[in-house]
């Protein structure tokens, strides 16, 4: 596996952890739906979460939640509407991402709640 596959593991990981840490439940990680990919979803309280992960090795290009497309947004709303419809869930909704960065200690988490309307 390329180096920057076991980065985005490692971030995929580090990122379900903090979400149980901080009273999620794991629903399904790496779930696909045509082009689509939502790395994790969780559920808090009433509320289904998609969560993007972005994990990088360095912040000197900016921090990876910035590194989120307009076409990814829209493929992942796509994807998490067809995860709700074809198991038939009547909840809300919500986007986040966590953004992971390597650091010399260890790994700097930063998660943002409603993802989508900050950028």
């Amino acid at each position: 596996m390329a180096r920057h596959n076991d980065l985005g593991k490692e971030g995929e990981d580090l990122a379900a952890d903090h979400l149980l840490r901080n009273g999620y439940k794991i629903i399904v990680r790496n779930w696909h739906f045509k082009k689509a990919e939502i790395d994790i979803i969780a559920q808090k309280g009433d509320t289904l979460v998609a969560v993007e992960v972005k994990t990088r090795s360095t912040d000197v290009f900016g921090d990876p939640q910035e590194f989120l497309k307009p076409k990814q947004k829209n493929l992942l709303i796509t994807a998490m509407d067809e995860y709700v419809v074809s198991n038939d869930l009547d909840v809300e909704v919500r986007f986040d991402v966590i953004g992971i960065v390597k650091t010399p200690k260890g790994y700097k988490i930063e998660h943002l709640e409603d993802a989508f309307f900050h950028f």
